[in-house]
């Protein structure tokens, strides 16, 4: 083999593994949409979940200060 099959084969490997993971993530973002249209069904609100889930991601320090620029912002707009 030449080096150019070498290098086209290792590349649609690449291609099609990118392809199968972003089939697994579509399905895996499925799940997830699935499991926020059951917690609506039951009355909690997806868009204050998502709000929760996001907040959780973040280390405690980065969630104190993005709520002290909240409250800064919303004291400077008088809400």
């Amino acid at each position: 083999m030449s080096d150019g099959n070498v290098a086209a084969d290792q590349l649609r490997l690449f291609i099609e593994r990118i392809e199968r993971l972003e089939e697994e993530k579509k399905g895996m973002m499925d799940d997830i949409k699935d499991v926020y249209l059951e917690a609506k069904s039951t009355g909690y609100d997806p868009k204050t979940m998502r709000v929760i889930v996001r907040l959780r991601k973040m280390e405690k320090n980065a969630r104190d200060e993005a709520d002290a620029l909240l409250e800064t912002y919303k004291a400077a707009l008088g809400i």
